[in-house]
């Protein structure tokens, strides 16, 4: 059975890049476009792990993270920041709401699929 990553992200061009190397990598990508949207995909769909985008309209991705990580029924869903924000300080905060990995955009493909492989092991 093919692991199942949500991708939060609001660029549709983002949401792309992503959903094609991890659907030619053979995982069932879902998706949302903004960080509740992002919340309750991971409450209704449980997906193996959650790639987060920050800079978003309503609740950021530092907020969605913190609420997902910090939810009883999603706290064992993994999520990696990915974003363009790529200051030491933005990564620190966002490990510190409960992100498990940060990789700023645009992603390495290979990096992206190792730390997902990674994460997704334990």
């Amino acid at each position: 059975m093919s692991k199942r990553v949500l991708i939060v992200d609001d660029s549709p061009t983002e949401m792309h890049i992503l959903t094609e190397i991890l659907q030619k990598n053979g995982f069932t990508v879902l998706t949302a476009t903004n960080g509740a949207d992002g919340v309750a995909a991971a409450k209704k769909e449980k997906p193996d792990l959650v790639l987060m985008d920050v800079v978003m309209p309503g609740l950021n991705g530092f907020q969605a993270t913190r609420q997902i990580s910090k939810d009883a029924e999603t706290a064992h869903i993994p999520v990696i920041i990915v974003t363009t924000k790529d200051m030491e300080t933005d990564r620190i905060w966002g490990l510190r709401q409960g992100a498990k990995d940060y990789l700023t955009k645009p992603v390495n493909e290979s990096n992206l699929l190792a730390t997902i492989k990674n994460l997704l092991k334990q």
